[in-house]
């Protein structure tokens, strides 16, 4: 395994060098503060990998955006939002039985408590949508309760059904 050697203090610490989805390289500076009470410092967070994901590669400066490794260009060309939503979730885009499945099970859930239709009425004219569609996402859990061990597919389904409904308010 490849590794890069920075010595603080007279002391060289091994750090290793691992490679993204992309080739891109980096080093795993999780040891960093544990083995020399030193930290990282970057400001911007511009050098800076936060996380590592099988779902979503970013390269602003080259303008690249991956979902599962397609291009969101492909996507966007070839796909529908829902076969999107089937990608990020299950990993692979959906055949048409799976597909049909999926918004079947949209289409099921995607009715709102009636009594979630009087929030509508009690925002300002001029309220921006978007904070009309968060504070009743918000709400939905008022209304829907999730249980920490439940079903997180079956979660998932709700929300975005119910979203859409929601915007359409």
């Amino acid at each position: 395994m490849e590794k890069a050697q920075l010595i603080i203090d007279g002391k060289t610490i091994d750090l290793p060098v691992i490679e993204g989805t992309e080739q891109e390289k980096g080093i795993d500076v999780t040891r960093l503060r544990t083995e020399t009470d030193y930290i990282t410092y970057d400001p911007s967070f511009a050098n800076t990998g936060a996380c590592s994901s099988n779902i979503t590669y970013i390269n602003g400066e080259k303008g690249i955006l991956q979902y599962r490794g397609y291009p969101i260009e492909e996507l966007a060309e070839n796909s529908s939002f829902v076969e999107v939503i089937c990608l990020l979730l299950y990993g692979e885009l959906p055949n048409q039985s799976d597909l049909d499945k999926f918004n079947t099970d949209l289409t099921y859930h995607s009715l709102i408590h009636e009594d979630m239709k009087r929030f509508f009425d009690n925002y300002p004219m001029n309220a921006h949508p978007m904070g009309v569609l968060a504070s009743t996402v918000a709400a939905l859990s008022t209304f829907y309760p999730a249980r920490v061990d439940g079903d997180i597919e079956l979660n998932i389904i709700r929300l975005l059904a119910k979203v859409k409904t929601l915007a359409a308010f």
